[in-house]
C-alpha cells in the first residue's frame, strides 16, 4: 500500500484517509510479524499508516479489537490460500504433495504462526491458535484416510506431519538455527513428503 502510494504521486495521508478495517488488521499482522503480538498498538500502526489515531477509533473502540479482527484475517486468509488452494485437487496422495509444498515454501504466513505461538498466553490469540491447529490437523487425518491409511494410522501420521511443521518452525525461528541452503532445504522437503505420505 505505501509503495503504491508513493509511485503514484498522491498524498500518503489523503490515500489512507480512506483506510477500511481490513487495512488496520492486515497492518497489525505486518506488525505482528516483524515484532509479536505486544507490539500491536494504535500509536504506532497510525503513524505507520499515516493517518491520526481517530482513523483507528473509527473502525475500532479499542486495541483488543483490532488485535481479533487481524487474527479473525490470519485464520480467514490462512483458509482460502492454503485449504482453499487445494479443493481442486481430486487424489489424495497428490493433494497432500502439493499442501506440503505450498506450506513449505510459505514466509510471512510461518512468522506470524510462529509469534503467535509466543503468545498463547493473551486470551485472545489462543481460541484462534486452537482453532485453527485442529483444523490442520483434522484436514491431514481427512487426507491420510483418503489416501488409505486407517483411522488410527491417519491420526498418529497427521500429529506426526504437524508435529515436524511446528518443530521447524522452532528451530529456523525461535532458535535461529543457521538457514539451509535452497538446495539442502528443497531435498529436506522431498524427505518429509517421502516419509510422511503413504506410497500408492
Amino acid at each position: 500500500m505505501n509503495e503504491s502510494s508513493a509511485s503514484s504521486g498522491e498524498p500518503r495521508v489523503a490515500r489512507n484517509s480512506r483506510l477500511s478495517a481490513d487495512d488496520w488488521a492486515q497492518a497489525a499482522l505486518d506488525l505482528i510479524a516483524e515484532q509479536g503480538v505486544g507490539a500491536v498498538a494504535v500509536e504506532p500502526l497510525a503513524r505507520r499508516l499515516g493517518v491520526t489515531k481517530g482513523s483507528f477509533y473509527w473502525h475500532f473502540p479499542s486495541r483488543d479489537a483490532l488485535l481479533q479482527a487481524a487474527l479473525e484475517r490470519w485464520e480467514l486468509v490462512e483458509q482460502q490460500q492454503v485449504f482453499g488452494s487445494l479443493e481442486e485437487v481430486p487424489e489424495p496422495r497428490t493433494r497432500l504433495r502439493a499442501l506440503f509444498q505450498l506450506v513449505a515454501h510459505e514466509v510471512t504466513p510461518h512468522v506470524i504462526y510462529s509469534e503467535l505461538l509466543k503468545a498463547l498466553d493473551n486470551p485472545l490469540v489462543r481460541p484462534v491458535i486452537d482453532r485453527v491447529s485442529q483444523r490442520r490437523l483434522d484436514y491431514l487425518m481427512a487426507s491420510f484416510r483418503q489416501a488409505g491409511l486407517s483411522s488410527t494410522d491417519a491420526r498418529h501420521r497427521a500429529r506426526l506431519a504437524y508435529a515436524a511443521y511446528v518443530g521447524f518452525l522452532q528451530l529456523s525461528l525461535q532458535l535461529q538455527q543457521p538457514k539451509q541452503a535452497r538446495e539442502e532445504f528443497e531435498s529436506y522437503v522431498e524427505h518429509v513428503i517421502e516419509t510422511l505420505i503413504p506410497a500408492s
